[in-house]
């Protein structure tokens, strides 16, 4: 099988070229026939990628070490479920995993407008099967095969990293490629209505679907990967502005813009040009996190890049799409005219459009965060580094004001918002804010930023429920339905609009759960067994942990682990038992530094996080109870939880506003549109 899937990869290079050439030519000529064979390329494109991606999976399970790969991803050790999890684990398979997954999105984007949007679609298809082609072209000229052969066989690999050893990581990237290449899709409607000059908005609903899908993969993934930082890097933080980190959230960013700007351009024929420059830009910033990963330029846990041929190599492909890009917008830029101006300050328009101005400037300050110590080392030749107190001091206020706008944009009038209009909306939500952020500094909350983060949070929650209870009310009035009926009813006629704002709801849980983190209390002591500490949470109670001792045991090589020390705690809260914890110690055959294994109990109100530090001396704790001391670190993290379930609910939401929505009178007027005069619906090919 792994033969035959390196044969595919070579087959799918002709193929790829093929595609994007009739593809080209069927559109510029009108000629059906080569739109046609671009559209079967694809699905033979998508079916070759399977066949190679298979056959590196087949590599890994048959430990197949004269694979390059193989042997420095894997060992007869490794588990199974981490065999298969490495194709996507390292630089090679997961090149490989982003070209099949774009062409599986490629493939499912021809089927599903093989009878609709057919004037775009050659030039779409001559996209897609263009960027597969490079990556097709990377893979098999870059040095990156992910068949490439050993001179001899080992008998063994060096085997996967240990971090990378968790159910989170082997979610994480999968997830995040799925949104990277999803965006590939509105990408590709992008040129092809500049290519077509059908600039109006039909090409931003044809891909709304695909842009709100690509949204829920990229910002699930990043929930994942701040999950697996919690859980497997044991420091204590889910978010460390990592390089690649900073990459994943980039396209976020501006996708989140373009989210929200494409809604004025539906509904006032506004901002044609920004719109069309966010697309693209979100598309670039994509490329831009694969390349940041891949170049060998940064330092990061995420990277996995050996050389810098690759790196020139992207910096090529994206400057390419760069320049052609700015050059249709340019051409077509009488097109792109706004029909509408902004009448005034206080409308929906401008607080949408003074959104997108700072997500793009949160866009920017990352961005530019991330590759500054790459440009001073370039002009200067020093090392320099550009670490998190950066990016909290210029991020965290900008992050204020878009939750702000969170509960301002959805319910402020368009065109120009009048006095009656303001105090309706926001009068009772300014007041809860106020009164939140007075009743907690009563309380004893007195951290500046953590007080401003929770009363807007009250401000944008009260937004929200007002509107679902205005509109639940009016609806249950209306249709003579129960307040709970019209609950559901009312999502079900407008799924995008209702959607989004629960999605709001789970932004503003996140916020409060970051805001949280003003209130940590760490924690360090020197323990030998039988002696307790106490750390006193800001809740006001008070937990007691007894050290039980540390349990030593040798791996033998089983799931690559070498040795294992286990300390064992008891935990009581305000004198009440809570149960035991344990926080490891773990040396792998794969890795020679020892990894922690982090002890985590979590609820609501907070989490309680413990870090088994150092041991004082692992090789004599087998033997003896005097050399069992430990230095145990005990972090109280208030409010995580509710990053975790503001992840779940943002999902929830998103997947909401996915689904279409029951209109029935617009159905009903699509129905009497499709009849001819003599009252039998016209087939569906003649419609399409």
């Amino acid at each position: 099988m792994t033969i035959l899937g390196e044969f595919a990869l070579w087959a799918a290079l002709p193929v790829a070229a093929w595609g994007m050439v009739m593809g080209f030519l069927g559109g510029r000529n009108q000629r059906g026939d080569l739109v046609l064979s671009a559209e079967r390329s694809v699905h033979a494109l998508t079916a070759l990628l399977a066949i190679a991606s298979v056959g590196v999976m087949a590599a890994f399970l048959g430990d197949r070490f004269e694979y390059w790969y193989v042997a420095n991803y894997s060992n007869r050790e490794l588990e199974t479920f981490y065999k298969v999890s490495g194709l996507w684990a390292g630089q090679r398979g997961s090149l490989l995993f982003w070209a099949l997954l774009l062409a599986g999105f490629s493939s499912l984007c021809v089927v599903l407008n093989r009878r609709r949007n057919r004037e775009f679609m050659p030039y779409v298809v001559g996209v897609l099967q263009g960027i597969l082609l490079f990556f097709v072209v990377v893979l098999l000229f870059a040095d990156v095969n992910p068949f490439e052969r050993l001179p001899f066989a080992p008998a063994n690999g060096r085997g996967l990293n240990p971090q990378l050893q968790n159910y989170w990581m082997t979610i994480h990237p999968p997830t995040l490629y799925l949104g990277f290449t999803s965006f590939t899709i509105p990408f590709a409607f992008a040129v092809s209505a500049l290519l077509t000059g059908r600039l109006d908005a039909r090409w931003i609903q044809l891909t709304r679907r695909w842009i709100l899908t690509s949204w829920f993969f990229l910002t699930v993934g990043i929930i994942f990967g701040m999950r697996w930082a919690y859980e497997e890097l044991g420091w204590g933080g889910y978010w460390f502005w990592d390089p690649v980190e900073n990459a994943s959230l980039l396209p976020w960013l501006t996708a989140t813009a373009f989210l929200h700007s494409i809604m004025i351009q539906e509904t006032r024929g506004m901002l044609k040009v920004w719109n069309m420059s966010l697309v693209l830009l979100t598309f670039l910033l994509t490329i831009f996190a694969t390349f940041l990963t891949r170049s060998g330029l940064i330092e990061s846990v995420h990277s996995f890049a050996q050389e810098l041929k690759i790196a020139y190599i992207f910096l090529s492909f994206m400057g390419s799409i760069l320049i052609g890009c700015i050059v249709l917008i340019l051409y077509r830029l009488p097109k792109l005219r706004s029909e509408n101006q902004i009448e005034s300050f206080l409308s929906r328009e401008s607080a949408f459009l003074f959104n997108n101005l700072i997500l793009v400037g949160a866009a920017f300050a990352v961005f530019w965060g991330t590759i500054f110590p790459l440009v001073a080392e370039g002009v200067t030749g020093q090392k320099v580094s550009v670490g998190p107190p950066f990016f909290e001091k210029v991020n965290f206020p900008i992050g204020l004001v878009l939750l702000a706008l969170a509960g301002i944009g959805p319910v402020i009038a368009w065109r120009r918002a009048s006095r009656r209009n303001l105090q309706k909306n926001f009068v009772l939500p300014i007041t809860v804010g106020l009164t939140v952020a007075a009743a907690l500094w009563l309380a004893g909350a007195r951290h500046g930023l953590a007080l401003v983060t929770w009363s807007i949070c009250a401000f944008v929650l009260t937004v929200i429920v007002v509107e679902f209870w205005k509109g639940t009310r009016a609806r249950a009035r209306i249709e003579g339905e129960g307040y709970v009926k019209a609950f559901f009813h009312l999502i079900t006629r407008n799924r995008r609009r209702w959607g989004g704002y629960i999605v709001h709801v789970g932004v503003v849980l996140i916020y409060f759960g970051f805001a949280g983190a003003a209130y940590n209390v760490d924690e360090r002591e020197h323990l030998m067994p039988g002696e307790s500490m106490e750390v006193r949470s800001p809740f006001g109670h008070t937990y007691h942990l007894t050290y039980d001792g540390l349990s030593i045991s040798m791996g033998r090589g089983q799931r690559n682990l070498l040795w294992q020390g286990i300390a064992t705690i008891r935990v009581a809260k305000d004198g009440e038992p809570l149960g035991i914890m344990t926080s490891e110690k773990r040396i792998y055959t794969t890795q020679e530094t020892p990894m922690t294994e982090v002890g985590i109990r979590s609820t609501l109100q907070e989490d309680l996080y413990l870090i088994l530090s150092a041991i004082d001396d692992p090789q004599a704790a087998l033997t003896s109870a005097d050399a069992q001391g430990i230095d145990l670190q005990v972090l109280v993290k208030p409010f995580v939880a509710w990053i975790w379930w503001g992840g779940f609910v943002i999902a929830v939401g998103t997947l909401i506003a996915l689904w279409p929505s029951v209109d029935r009178r617009r159905l009903e007027l699509e129905r009497a549109a499709a009849r001819t005069p003599g009252g039998e619906p016209v087939p569906a090919t003649a419609r399409a």
